[in-house]
């Protein structure tokens, strides 16, 4: 599937990329929304929905489906100061978006950074009619986002800017560096988001959607006790297997994901 990317410019003058697939009528005429997912960091839409056969999956089940880049990732802009990031930015990205191509209604999906901005972009915005998140847990209610408790965010901008990645010695840190370079990623801008993530605590009392899931690896040290979001959501909790990186890939992962949407 390779649909052409396009473009649009936010508030801050920082052009997002997204790409659309399957008929918008279709899913209308259905009374379902467009799924808009939303990816996770150091990946893409490409890597982490369209590779993963996912946007495959729910196209094939008759929905329109918008497939985002993140400020920073894929083929959208990428500065490299910390004051053009933070999750609550990729937000307002996401809110600009709906109203640029005037939708009243979506399904939202996200995964890991991604999953934090779908729940930030779901406590300002009611268009959201179901919820999706992964690869989050506890650290989504106790720390406002990623787990700091689990990768050190400054010990990650000093991995993704070293300039040699064999000098990086915090594991964590370690793994997020190699990803990152498997996926010719711009590790400055990378670097600028790990500096700004989000550490305000999230408004759960004012998300208000018809369903809400959570999708936890089994394996997933990121998504720690995610029964914890799952009460604080008032959501529906789904194990699968795998590990941070691995729990989309997986046929489970695909599964829980259309039940949720269906």
């Amino acid at each position: 599937m390779n649909t052409a990317a396009h473009r649009f410019i936010v508030g801050d003058q920082v052009a997002i990329s997204y790409r659309t697939f399957g008929d918008a009528s279709g899913g209308n005429a259905s009374g379902r929304p467009p799924v808009v997912l939303q990816h996770g960091f150091a990946s893409s839409g490409a890597q982490n929905w369209m590779a993963a056969g996912l946007v495959d999956a729910l196209v094939a089940e008759g929905r329109q489906v918008i497939v985002v880049d993140a400020r920073g990732h894929g083929e959208s802009d990428k500065p490299h100061d910390s004051a053009s990031y933070g999750e609550s930015r990729m937000a307002r990205d996401l809110v600009e978006l709906f109203d640029s191509l005037d939708l009243t209604e979506v399904d939202l999906v996200g995964y890991s950074m991604g999953a934090i901005v779908s729940l930030l972009t779901a406590v300002h915005d009611n268009r959201i009619r179901r919820l999706v998140v992964g690869g989050v847990g506890a650290g989504v209610v106790d720390l406002g986002g990623v787990d700091t408790r689990v990768i050190d965010q400054r010990a990650l901008a000093d991995a993704l800017r070293a300039d040699d990645p064999a000098t990086v010695t915090d594991p964590a840190a370690r793994r997020f560096r190699l990803f990152a370079d498997a996926s010719d990623n711009d590790r400055l801008a990378l670097a600028a988001q790990a500096e700004a993530v989000n550490t305000e605590p999230i408004a759960f009392e004012q998300i208000s959607v018809q369903i809400a899931v959570v999708i936890a690896g089994v394996d997933d040290d990121l998504a720690n006790r995610p029964e914890v979001l799952a009460k604080r959501l008032s959501a529906t909790l789904i194990r699968v297997p795998g590990d941070h990186l691995g729990a989309v890939r997986n046929p489970e992962f695909r599964t829980a994901l259309l039940d949720a949407l269906r």
